[in-house]
């Protein structure tokens, strides 16, 4: 029976796909695309990816039998049209809203989400998880990986092949191959990928056909480096999978669906241990505006369908991301020892502006933040002045370099750890929670936390003076408060914070980005007749000992803020009063931190009033403290002392 009507209204689930003919699966792949370009000028999302896997998702949930068979994406960019193909289309328009989806895959979302992803190069390894654990249990069923060049380029990925080839255990592995991360690809591996594409025709699994071969379709012979080698009749034994294990099955044109399919039911019957399927695609295909943007539309504000034109808010002050590059460059100029090392994402650190301008000391090392940190440290050993910028949330895949690398050596690396606090759309797992605790506990840190802009550019010089000791300054996303920007920065006195505000009986104490939050409760606080002191300690480690311990002196109550989980400032700032014996005078004191669960996707504001830590979460704090210091001076002073 011949169908007029839209395929992908019929489609309430996987199961749906095993009943369309190969050309209602072309014609599918064309309305899943037009979906996903509708729902997500709706909310924004990432769309150039999720554009580039349209017809490979569709292949995929057309020959494997999801959820039995196990399919994981990795990072979880590319994963709208996933999510529209199982049963969530009539919530797509709630992308990345409060309340609504996840913009990746998450557990608790769905059962076609078997593995939570935001995060680059989990999947294999996941992956291999589940294939041992399904020949263990005997539930059988296929394991498929999705993962992009971009996140093979991370050690971790080549850990899990080196795993899985040892292991020998029956797993797919998708490379989705678009040249296109959220930087341009670097390293050897893309080199590989390339002279796999240009030196070679395409090889069908080995299986289906013995010296049948076919070119790849002229749409993917991009210019004549990429295509000279199509005319060789060339098959390259012993490439880098090969070596690892895996039987490697490519160049498949990754928007052909019927060669997907007939790839992919080639593989699901005849593959007996791990098989990696080399997948070309094209980042942002099939919408015009993406394909010519220079991103390829990777992460996007709600646009203008037809002409693609984002709904981007006029900024009212400059991006702490771009006061920082700015910065970098002016200190780069006086210094040529200055260096700046990135993990993959040079355009979203700012490092792409200090890279046009010092082409030769800027360093994009890849999705490979151990790495990053540790050539940092190199790079310091042997007398230059490392800026290492790292989001905070891929800062802690560096952790055990850090410590070991780094503080050990007391090398002084500077990081620069932008995506600071709550970060909105991208929710929990891109939320940067964990740095000011799990560097403030490290020996001969110097940690600072930016309030404002202007206190940026003075972080940034004062790392820069820093030749003995490593440091870290954390700063937010998006854009800054307003605050006049100084011509130069001056370095501060490592430990010395500010008063900004002169108050008497209550004293709020805020370590960056909340300052403004602090100052605004402190106006509502004065209106009722509690005259407030507010201070930007300005350095997590080392403590302004003279301030916090004057502030704990003349004031009532205490109240310590942080854009972080709790074990980082305010957990520091109480061990202080403990050691001075301040707690035994019976000050009241309460720290404000991120609650101890993970916050989901919401607009900035929202996320930290749920989390505590806007001005009326303050003020709230405050007559609370307020009320257990009025009990307390009535209660003999041991018991006050448990009280408060």
């Amino acid at each position: 029976m011949k169908r007029t009507g839209s395929i992908l209204d019929t489609i309430a689930s996987p199961a749906d796909l095993k009943r369309l003919t190969v050309r209602e699966l072309v014609r599918l792949g064309d309305e899943l695309r037009r979906e996903t370009v509708s729902a997500v000028s709706v909310t924004g999302g990432h769309l150039g990816a999720s554009l580039g896997v349209v017809e490979l998702t569709v292949a995929l949930h057309a020959v494997f039998d999801t959820p039995r068979d196990t399919l994981i994406f990795d990072v979880g960019h590319q994963c709208y049209p996933h999510k529209i193909l199982t049963g969530r289309r009539d919530r797509m328009r709630t992308l990345r809203q409060g309340g609504g989806l996840s913009g990746f895959t998450k557990r608790s979302e769905s059962e076609y989400d078997p593995f939570g992803a935001a995060h680059a190069s989990t999947s294999i390894s996941a992956g291999l998880g589940f294939a041992v654990a399904r020949d263990l249990l005997g539930d059988g069923g296929d394991v498929v990986c999705v993962i992009g060049d971009g996140a093979l380029s991370a050690g971790m990925a080549y850990e899990a092949m080196n795993n899985a080839g040892h292991l020998g255990k029956r797993l797919i592995v998708i490379l989705n191959d678009n040249e296109m991360s959220i930087s341009p690809p670097v390293g050897a591996l893309s080199k590989h990928l390339m002279q796999l594409y240009t030196e070679r025709k395409f090889q069908d699994f080995r299986a289906l056909a013995r010296g049948a071969v076919a070119l790849l379709p002229p749409p993917l012979q991009k210019g004549a480096a990429r295509a000279r080698g199509l005319v060789k009749d060339l098959v390259i034994g012993g490439s880098l999978f090969e070596d690892l294990g895996f039987s490697y099955v490519g160049p498949v044109d990754g928007h052909d669906t019927r060669q997907l399919l007939a790839v992919l039911r080639t593989v699901k019957d005849r593959a007996d241990g791990p098989v990696l399927i080399h997948v070309l695609t094209e980042k942002g295909k099939g919408y015009g505006p993406a394909e010519k943007a220079a991103d390829k539309y990777h992460g996007v504000s709600r646009f203008d369908i037809v002409s693609g034109r984002q709904h981007k808010a006029a900024p009212q002050a400059p991006s702490y991301t771009a006061v920082f590059a700015d910065g970098l460059m002016r200190e780069a100029e006086r210094d040529p020892r200055i260096v700046a090392v990135t993990a993959a994402m040079a355009s979203g650190t700012g490092l792409d502006k200090f890279q046009q301008r010092f082409p030769d000391r800027c360093f994009d090392v890849g999705i490979a933040e151990q790495h990053a940190v540790t050539f940092c440290a190199g790079l310091a050993a042997a007398g230059m002045r490392p800026f290492c910028a790292i989001y905070s949330t891929f800062l802690q895949r560096g952790y055990d370099q850090i410590v070991h690398d780094v503080a050990l050596q007391k090398l002084p690396v500077r990081f620069a750890i932008d995506r600071a606090g709550l970060v909105g759309e991208d929710g929990a797992t891109h939320a940067g929670a964990f740095d000011i605790g799990f560097l403030t506990n490290l020996p001969g840190f110097v940690v600072m936390a930016a309030a404002d802009e202007a206190e940026l550019v003075h972080m940034i010089a004062t790392a820069a003076a820093l030749d003995d000791t490593p440091s870290a300054f954390r700063y937010p996303r998006g854009e800054g408060t307003g605050a006049l920007l100084p011509q130069r920065g001056v370095p501060l006195e490592p430990g010395r914070g500010r008063v900004v505000r002169q108050g008497g009986k209550i004293a709020l104490l805020s370590l960056g980005g909340r300052l403004t939050e602090c100052l605004k409760a402190a106006d509502e606080l004065d209106a009722r007749g509690l005259p407030t002191t507010v201070a930007d300690a300005r350095f997590a480690k080392p403590l302004d000992r003279y301030l916090i311990l004057q502030l704990a002196r003349h004031h009532e109550v205490v109240v310590t803020i942080e854009e972080g989980a709790a074990g980082g400032f305010g957990a520091h700032v109480l061990h202080l009063l403990s050691a001075e014996g301040v707690l035994d005078r019976g000050l009241t004191i309460r720290t404000l931190c991120l609650p101890d669960r993970f916050i989901d996707h919401d607009t900035p504001a929202a996320m930290y009033a749920e989390a505590g830590l806007d001005a009326a979460a303050i003020v709230s704090a405050v007559h609370a403290a307020l009320g257990m210091h009025r009990r307390r001076e009535i209660l003999p002073l041991g018991l006050a002392s448990a009280i408060a």
